[in-house]
């Protein structure tokens, strides 16, 4: 790779990473090229945005950008890296659990950006699938601030229809 592909490398993972809030970094060293393809096209359908890229570029992008904020990260680059982007923090971490299946470690969570926070090591893997979106965090809210309303409406009802029935 010439010092100019390198340049314009690391200019587009800048790019992705102001781009997006989320990124995972995933080892797919041992999964055939099959498999890859599989993976790519998965998260492809999930909107998710993957990319196999040298760990040096990876780290020289992320230290221009903000040193300080990805230092976690840095240990994490090592062995074959695949980064996965996306604008949902729960997605890449459920492509990477489904994808799985029973078949195995791969691909294995090396770290994972979630807004400010870095998760390491595989083992976060089932926190970052519980996290919930935004979404379901208004229907939580919406659920809450609509349970009152609906017990009061429902205990006006069972007074009207006991008022009717002693009525007649």
């Amino acid at each position: 790779m010439t010092p100019a592909e390198k340049s314009q490398a690391i200019e587009v993972l800048k790019e992705k990473f102001s781009q997006y809030d989320n990124f995972y970094v995933t080892n797919t060293e041992s999964l055939s090229v099959t498999q890859v393809n599989t993976l790519r096209r998965t998260c492809f359908e999930k909107g998710v945005e993957m990319k196999v890229a040298k760990n040096t570029l990876i780290r020289k992008a992320l230290e221009s950008i903000n040193n300080e904020k990805y230092s976690g990260l840095y240990e994490s680059l090592n062995g074959v890296t695949a980064l996965m982007f996306s604008n949902s923090p729960k997605d890449p971490a459920v492509i990477i659990s489904d994808f799985r299946g029973a078949k195995g470690e791969l691909p294995s969570l090396k770290a994972a950006i979630i807004g400010n926070d870095i998760f390491t090591g595989d083992k976060e893997l089932s926190k970052l699938k519980a996290i919930k979106s935004k979404n379901e965090l208004i229907g939580e809210v919406i659920g809450l601030l609509m349970s009152p309303i609906s017990r009061v409406i429902s205990g006006l009802q069972q007074k009207a229809e006991k008022e009717t029935a002693t009525v007649e």
